[in-house]
């Protein structure tokens, strides 16, 4: 029978789940503050000792199971904070676990599993792979298969954060931001506080391209995305639970999306109010708030974000300082065009005045006109980007904002080098490929060699995909076959054949 509201609620005052986690505090954020005009309270479950909030609906579930299920053992699938958290459980209760990773997982969070006494198996490339193969083995040897959001003690689990929440405060709060991948923490969380103090607005956060719970709330039920968006990994799932689609219906009151660049903000915003690095799902809730008071205008009140995990690779932090500025509208990108002569250089920062500088790519393409790639600092934001376009504007400079331009962001500002005339029937696609030894071979191997690849840029921003910018030679009559082959070969792509970025700087 499902579980009402009230009923989860009782679940979650008579948890188990303290005997592994730690009540994480309510931390008052400044800085962040200050900025906002409200009080934000950060709550930190990333001081847990596996530096998420995973471990308290995994030890609940375990620690519920009857002694002859225990005797059998248990297995998950997860490439990061789940399988810390089933593993840790499993130690504590002297249990065998048996975690499924992607073989795409990093060694970071291999070697976590494997310290708590977890039995890794790699398989697959995706989470979905690793999914499946572990409702594989867990039929095949008899385990307890313990899953990372739809079941109804994880949920109970997970929801002992709100319980926390409400008495760590004197009085509830305005509204509390939630990060949603499955929607095992936003449905606990949710759950406890609509029924112990109904006026708590519960608002989910989801990446945009990562938008499973928002979808599902306006189809009506749980709905596949086709893809999902990996840099924030920790929530990057293409369909949400049926269970905790049916309590986020009756708890959740708006989901917030947001941006890469506008994730990794909020990364640097708690880090400058806590000296923490966030992972990028562990940042979403900070990310949301700041979308929705962007949009509502709202000052004077009380908000508490989740922040949920700091399992970052220390080589992802390049791509996220790199994107945060444009998150937090400090930096503007612009594709600009000055004549080409002597002196145009110094004219065109003459008339950026005192703006700085922070990026400034050119090559010599054409006799009379220069196409110039430049990032400016900012001090007053998206109305200041308006502002200096058209200041330029004014001076006769053709400008365009690349600021929102995946293309330029990820792939043209580090390979502007002009424009190649003599090249001829070129289609440029964007990729993503799971990242491992080998990939990249594996990549071309399969593009094949039927096409000429008349252009090729690869970056690896620390996390399991690579990305890469590629144009091939296809003439007219073969784009049909060409388009065909790409949605064969199994990987994330996207056209850009027609994306100003590329026309402007690399395009004939």
């Amino acid at each position: 029978m499902d579980l009402t509201v009230t009923e989860y609620a009782e679940r979650i005052r008579n948890t188990k789940v303290y005997a592994v986690a730690r009540e994480t505090p309510l931390d008052t954020a400044p800085q962040l503050s200050r900025r906002l005009d409200n009080t934000v309270l950060f709550k930190r479950e990333d001081l847990q000792s596996v530096f998420s909030f995973k471990l308290r609906g995994a030890f609940n579930k375990i620690a519920g199971l009857d002694e002859a299920s225990r005797q059998r053992g248990v297995i998950c699938s997860s490439a990061g904070n789940h399988a810390q958290g089933v593993a840790l459980a499993a130690q504590r209760l002297g249990l065998r676990a048996t975690i499924v990773m992607p073989t795409t997982t990093p060694s970071i969070k291999v070697a976590a599993v494997t310290a708590l006494g977890g039995n890794v198996v790699s398989h697959g490339d995706t989470y979905d792979d690793a999914y499946q193969h572990a409702l594989t083995l867990a039929e095949r040897d008899d385990l307890v298969f313990i899953h990372p959001f739809d079941d109804a003690d994880v949920i109970a689990g997970q929801g002992t954060i709100g319980m926390e929440i409400l008495q760590q405060l004197d009085q509830p709060p305005d509204a509390v931001f939630v990060p949603v991948g499955g929607g095992g923490l936003i449905a606990g969380i949710g759950a406890y506080l609509k029924q112990m103090a109904p006026s708590v607005q519960i608002i989910g956060v989801e990446p945009a391209d990562a938008a499973s719970m928002h979808a599902a709330l306006q189809h009506g039920s749980p709905v596949t995305l086709e893809h999902v968006g990996i840099f924030a990994d920790g929530v990057a799932v293409r369909r949400v639970g049926d269970e905790t689609f049916r309590i986020c219906q009756q708890v959740v009151d708006e989901i917030v999306l947001v941006s890469t660049d506008e994730i990794c903000a909020a990364i640097k915003d708690i880090f400058e109010d806590s000296r923490v690095v966030m992972e990028p799902a562990g940042a979403l809730a900070v990310a949301g708030l700041k979308r929705y008071l962007e949009v509502h205008g709202l000052t004077g009140r009380t908000f508490v974000t989740l922040n949920c995990g700091a399992n970052v690779n220390f080589d992802r932090l390049r791509h996220i300082a790199e994107r945060a500025e444009i998150g937090e509208h400090r930096e503007a990108l612009l594709a600009v065009e000055i004549p080409e002569r002597p002196g145009a250089f110094k004219a065109f920062c003459e008339a950026l005045g005192r703006r700085n500088v922070t990026e400034f790519n050119y090559r010599y393409a054409h006799r009379d006109t220069a196409r110039i790639f430049v990032g400016v600092s900012l001090s007053r934001g998206t109305a200041e980007i308006q502002e200096l376009m058209g200041e330029l504007s004014q001076q006769g400079y053709q400008v365009i904002n690349l600021s929102d331009n995946e293309l330029a962001k990820l792939h043209v500002r580090h390979m502007v080098g002009g424009p190649v005339e003599d090249i001829a029937d070129e289609v440029i696609c964007r990729f993503e490929f799971p990242e491992r030894p080998g990939a990249l071979l594996s990549f071309l191997q399969a593009v094949g060699e039927r096409w000429n690849i008349s252009l090729f840029h690869y970056r690896n921003h620390g996390s399991d995909y690579g990305r890469v910018l590629a144009g091939v030679q296809v003439e007219s009559e073969d784009r049909a076959e060409f388009r065909d082959h790409l949605d064969n070969l199994g990987y994330s792509y996207r056209e850009e054949t027609d994306n100003p970025a590329y026309r402007l700087f690399l395009g004939p």
